[in-house]
């Protein structure tokens, strides 16, 4: 059979001031139509690069040096920028990894979708408005006719993807590029995503090439797939053998960090490809350090009490309340947290998990319900010294590592920001003492001190997260969604990181998360939320063992395929 797609020998290149960066380098791949070819690997392994090359959508300086990119027979890089623009949309459609990066928000859907097929084909009118309709209800888009007229912001994330998608089969294309498209998206919405895009695949006999550095995605999705690392391809070929039975060692080492869903493991596997190998942290004599103080002094009984909270956001506002916009976020939510327990929030987004722990934080105000930190009711509008001083006692670990920095600030600053405001510290000598350990403890070392965030990694910006929630010594951390915005080998660490830490400090977790299997690793009990509410409280093993609601067993039917992985290795095989 005549390959769709055929790569051979192709190399990229990113002249900088620095030196020649070589983004892929001797990369030969293969697709047929209705074939899924996953491309897999960590960010900067030269994925999304294959991707705009083969469009030719290089972001200058890169330019392809070297190899062939034979499509239908055509070797891409022979044909000029006209000639490529007719292929863009036409043959190959690209799906990206943000929609709401690639649809204009001052725009309706149904002018976006027209626009392009107008362009992408003959049809015009009302032809061209007929064929939007029928992409709309392809990708699983109902009441189109009204949805035509709707704007990008009022749909949901999973529905906007589903709009991209039609937008890339406008042209009717033979190759779709799909780059990280379930990257923004909750474990169900994914679900359905990559069950669409399969579908297509096989009814339409596309070709698909899906960018991602999510295993579970490859898992679940492709027919065979390649691992990247470092701008090469080190292994390729039929999922099941890639996933069961790898043979290069970054392929055993990304596999081994996929958190399992199946079983508990004391801890997740170290990949030391990444951030300059493995991360250690250099132990503290906790009983005589600053940072262990805290140790001595945690409280035991109730660390956080709930107890009938509820939060209402204002989506619209009018004169008369009948006609306001509302949204009940949380609704009557009731739960306790033990000091020293590791309980876990789990849903899909909007459930309400990110708002019950941002007024837990303080960082909303809920409308009525109680909430306590060791026995104080922090919930009440008027701020008092207790108040403070419980307050003082959490400290939240956010999602996103570039935003939750200031990028004008020295690390430095940034850790001894706390130490500073609550005048911790008798000199500003021992600040950077405190400083300097805190960042040993971690894994990043005292001489990221006088760096600015931009210069690290993106797990390394999450390590001066956690270092900053640690320079006020709490006893209770909130995690809300801390590694979802990583790759799976940095995860690894940064999870592994918070295990030691909270095993040294005897720090009380709140971990919030949309992923079940990190869930299972991380946390002594769970709550299942979905629209605002709880559905169930269980012991971690219990809920992934019987789950008493439908809605648990449904996320838990969500969860990666694990008789693709294998085994777990014997040594990190725990005790549930």
């Amino acid at each position: 059979m005549t390959n769709l797609l055929t790569i051979n020998k192709l190399d990229v290149q990113f002249p900088t001031r620095h030196g020649t960066t070589y983004a892929v380098q001797d990369v030969n791949l293969e697709l047929q139509a209705g074939e899924v070819l996953g491309l897999v690997g960590e960010s900067g392994a030269g994925k999304s690069t294959i991707g705009n090359a083969i469009i030719n959508l290089l972001e200058p300086p890169g330019q392809v040096t070297g190899g062939k990119i034979l499509f239908q027979g055509r070797n891409l890089r022979d044909l000029s920028d006209e000639q490529m623009r007719d292929v863009r949309g036409k043959k190959i459609g690209m799906i990206f990894q943000d929609p709401q990066t690639s649809l204009n928000p001052l725009i309706t859907i149904g002018a976006q979708l027209v626009e392009t097929i107008i362009k992408a084909t003959d049809l015009t009118g009302s032809a061209a408005v007929d064929k939007a309709v029928d992409l709309l209800k392809s990708v699983g888009i109902t009441e189109t006719e009204t949805r035509l007229n709707a704007y990008p912001h009022q749909f949901s994330g999973g529905m906007r993807q589903r709009v991209v998608i039609a937008l890339a089969l406008a042209g009717d294309p033979d190759l779709i590029i799909a780059d990280e498209p379930t990257t923004a998206l909750d474990v169900s919405i994914q679900a359905q995503i990559l069950d669409l895009i399969k579908s297509l695949c096989r009814e339409r006999q596309l070709g698909v090439i899906i960018v991602t550095h999510d295993i579970g995605v490859i898992a679940n999705i492709a027919d065979r797939v390649a691992v990247m690392y470092n701008g090469a391809v080190v292994e390729t070929g039929e999922v099941r053998q890639i996933l069961t039975a790898p043979t290069h060692e970054y392929t055993q080492s990304l596999i081994a960090a996929v958190p399992r869903g199946d079983l508990k493991v004391d801890r997740f596997t170290s990949v030391d490809y990444i951030e300059g190998g493995a991360q250690t942290h250099r132990r503290i004599d906790l009983d005589s350090h600053w940072l262990g103080e805290t140790v001595q002094a945690n409280p035991l009984g109730e660390a956080i009490t709930i107890d009938g909270l509820n939060k209402t956001f204002v989506l619209k506002k009018a004169l008369f309340k009948k006609n306001r916009v509302t949204l009940q976020a949380v609704d009557n939510v009731s739960l306790s947290i033990q000091a020293g327990e590791s309980f876990g929030l789990v849903g899909e987004s909007g459930s309400g998990k990110s708002t019950v722990a941002r007024l837990v934080a303080g960082l909303h105000q809920g409308d009525d319900g109680h909430i306590k930190i060791f026995g104080q009711n922090v919930a009440r509008q008027e701020r008092s010294n207790d108040v403070t001083a419980a307050r003082r006692n959490l400290q939240m670990i956010f999602q996103d590592p570039y935003s939750s920095l200031n990028a004008r600030m020295r690390v430095l600053d940034i850790v001894a920001e706390p130490i500073r405001f609550y005048k911790t510290a008798d000199s500003e000598k021992q600040v950077r003492q405190i400083v300097c350990d805190i960042l040993d403890h971690v894994g990043l070392g005292s001489g990221a001190m006088l760096k600015y965030p931009h210069e690290f990694s993106g797990g390394q910006r999450q390590r001066i997260s956690i270092a900053r929630a640690l320079a006020s010594r709490p006893k209770i951390l909130i995690c809300d969604e801390p590694t979802s915005a990583l790759d799976v080998s940095v995860q690894a660490h940064i999870l592994n990181l918070l295990k030691d830490l909270q095993a040294e400090l005897g720090l009380t977790m709140l971990f919030i998360s949309h992923d079940l299997p990190v869930i299972r690793q991380m946390c002594d009990r769970v709550a299942v939320m979905r629209h605002g509410a709880i559905c169930e409280i269980a012991q971690t093993e219990t809920l992934f063992d019987t789950p008493q609601h439908a809605y648990s067993q449904h996320l838990l039917d969500l969860m990666p395929r694990m008789d693709l992985f294998g085994s777990a290795p014997a040594s990190l095989a725990g005790q549930p």
